[in-house]
């Protein structure tokens, strides 16, 4: 089964910067889909980025021009760059992949997920 393990998440204060790890074990990262994905207590789960087999990336509103979605293929690891946090940040991130041939974009489409990794954002 594919496995996904993130990394990386921590305390930080507004403005400051984290990047996030996922290492994928038995996907390639070079396959279709994977993204990162986020929730906050009492809120729904919301897709931050996505990145599809030819590097093509899709950022949500609420992070554009923040953060940065990219893999490197050699070492099957997906980043998530996080640069000028804001509180609003604060929540569990988690990675995921989808294999099957298709779009994107859309937390329901993705098989595979990690457990998360907490990322907190204090002003």
């Amino acid at each position: 089964q594919v496995q996904l393990v993130e990394s990386g998440g921590g305390s930080v204060q507004a403005g400051g910067s984290l990047r996030l790890s996922c290492a994928v074990t038995r996907y390639t990262v070079s396959r279709r889909c994977l993204g990162w994905f986020r929730q906050a207590p009492g809120k729904e789960r919301e897709g931050v980025a996505t990145i599809d087999n030819y590097g093509s990336t899709s950022v949500a509103d609420s992070v554009k021009g923040r953060f940065t979605i990219s893999k490197d293929n050699a070492k099957n690891t997906l980043y998530l760059q996080m640069n000028s946090l804001k509180p609003d940040d604060t929540a569990m991130y988690y990675c995921a992949a989808k294999p099957r041939r298709g779009r994107c974009l859309g937390a329901s489409l993705y098989n595979y997920w990690g457990r998360g990794t907490q990322v907190t954002v204090s002003s």
